[in-house]
Formats: structure tokens, C-alpha cells, sequence
């Protein structure tokens, strides 16, 4: 049986359990991205390094980043800032007494920078946090100006809460490395956009492989379930250093390989402000990922 706990609308997939969106809370003014992967792939890095792509186009840029440990959009802002959970936790969660400048900060280039933050653990749904930090970006009227909009989501969590942000999305994109642990959670991730393209206006854009210096197992899973690689950025010793030095790759010296890479997030960026096409790529099931994938 399939639940809604808010409304009547449509349900989110087969046995599903989910906390639906308002319809008015929808980011109508921007082209908006969710960025999904295993934990520690570096979805963080690539969301501020495409963001600081975006920036660098032209476009006026939002990252949402959706991790309680809030780290985000730290190398846009040189420091942790403030999610938007501690912020209304200071005014007993009276959303209009905050001001924007309360939760929301300027980046590198212009990139404007919102941490959502999380419940305590235990105790709440990451789905509400976004659900409340996009209520409150549209209360200020902070995403009419927007021309992109990027997610940055916590791990490989395919829980109603943290496929939050797929209700919001036009694309989601997969980052995974060239090994089992992150084509197995890819797999999880793009059977959550496909529940969620059910109902909602989000469509899996692809996978851009990171931290890896072959893509043919990527590629070969790919090709099997039906999506595309979007890009590819080497293990860098340079884009390890620049979360170091909380900077993105383009404050980095230039390099042959780091002018390689800034270009890659480039054309990214451009493809997908161009529009890719989207995929309709069918997951296995777990077992099957263990056979394909040569493992006994």
C-alpha cells in the first residue's frame, strides 16, 4: 500500500512513504539540480566546483547544501557558516523574524551559499529541513533572482527525507568513483529519481565520475542500465589540496591538470545549462549488481 502524509496527490512509488510537496514551495525561477552519491565520493567538491562553473558563465548561482555536518559550501565561503536549522533555532523556529542575511552568503564569484543543516540525530527528518529552508528562501523572494539552483545532498540516503530534494529538482546527477561500493549506491540513487519522476518533474541527467582514473566499470553499468557519464575528473592530488585550502580548483595555481579539470566543470556546466538528454535508465537488483560486477 502506498502512503501520502500531507495531501492527496499522487503517491512516490510502490510502498512508499513520503512527505509530499506543497505545490506552491516549487522553484519555478531557476534551473535546479540535485547532486546525489556515496558518502565521501566528493559531491560536495564537485557541486561547489560546478557552481563556481556556473558562476563563471554568467549565471547567478544558489548551492543548498543538505548535510547536517553543513560543510557544503565551505570552500565558496572560506568557512562554516550557519544552517538554516541553527538560525531558527535561535528565534524558536519564528521563520519571520530571520533576515536573509541570517542563513544566506555570499561565495567565490558571486555564488550564494545556504546550508540547511539537519535534526539532531534521531529525531527528525532531513525531508523537512529542506522542505523549511526552501519555504524560507521563498518567504524572502531569494529565488527570483536565481538563474541555477544546485542540492548538494547527503550521501547515498534514498530515504523520503533526503530524496527531498528530488521534488524540487529538473536533473539529478550521480557522482560515483570506478569501484563496487559507489556503482552500488548509483544504483539505489537512480531507483529513487525513477519512484520520484513519477510524480514530480525530475529526470536523471547522468553520472559524472570523480576520483578515478579509468571510467570502464562506470561505464560499462551505465551502458548496461541505460545513462550516460556526463564527465570525468581524475584523482587529483589538486582537488584534495583545494578543500585543504578551502578554496575551489579555480583559485588553485594553474597547473596543466588543474586547467584540464577547471575546464571539464566548464563544459559540464555548459551542458547542462544547454539541457542533456535525460535517461530512462532501469536499476538492477542488488544481486544482480554482484554478478555483473564480477564479485562471488
Amino acid at each position: 500500500m502506498t502512503l501520502n502524509l500531507l495531501d492527496t496527490s499522487p503517491p512516490d512509488g510502490e510502498g512508499s512513504v513520503q512527505v509530499a510537496l506543497d505545490p506552491s514551495d516549487k522553484i519555478t525561477s531557476a534551473k535546479v539540480f540535485a547532486v546525489y552519491g556515496k558518502g565521501g565520493i566528493g559531491k560536495s567538491t564537485t557541486s561547489s566546483n560546478l557552481s563556481a562553473a556556473f558562476a563563471k558563465l554568467g549565471h547567478r548561482v544558489l548551492q543548498i547544501g543538505c548535510d547536517p555536518k553543513h560543510d557544503s559550501t565551505f570552500t565558496l565561503t572560506k568557512k562554516m557558516m550557519p544552517t538554516v536549522i541553527d538560525v531558527l533555532e535561535t528565534v524558536d523556529f519564528h521563520s519571520e523574524e530571520l533576515r536573509p542575511e541570517d542563513y544566506m552568503f555570499e561565495g567565490y564569484n558571486g555564488v550564494m551559499c545556504v546550508e540547511a543543516g539537519g535534526p539532531p540525530a534521531g529525531t527528525g527528518c532531513g525531508g523537512y529541513v529542506v522542505g523549511q529552508t526552501v519555504k524560507l528562501l521563498k518567504q524572502h523572494h531569494l529565488l527570483e533572482d536565481r538563474d541555477v539552483v544546485i542540492f548538494d545532498v547527503l550521501g547515498d540516503v534514498v530515504c523520503g527525507g533526503f530524496a527531498a530534494p528530488l521534488q524540487h529538482a529538473d536533473a539529478a546527477i550521480v557522482v560515483a568513483a570506478n569501484d563496487f561500493d559507489s556503482i552500488f549506491a548509483m544504483n539505489r540513487i537512480v531507483a529513487a529519481i525513477n519512484a520520484k519522476a513519477k510524480n514530480y518533474n525530475v529526470r536523471l541527467a547522468g553520472v559524472v565520475a570523480n576520483r578515478s582514473k579509468a571510467t570502464d566499470e562506470i561505464d560499462r553499468f551505465a551502458s548496461a542500465i541505460g545513462m550516460k557519464r556526463l564527465a570525468h575528473f581524475a584523482d587529483l592530488d589538486a582537488i584534495r589540496r583545494s578543500r585543504l585550502k578551502k578554496c575551489t580548483l579555480f583559485e588553485m595555481d594553474s597547473t596543466p591538470e588543474v586547467d584540464a579539470a577547471c575546464q571539464e566543470y566548464m563544459d559540464l556546466a555548459q551542458k547542462l545549462w544547454d539541457g542533456v538528454d535525460y535517461q530512462e535508465a532501469r536499476p538492477m537488483k542488488d544481486r544482480d549488481i554482484f554478478d555483473f560486477l564480477g564479485f562471488e
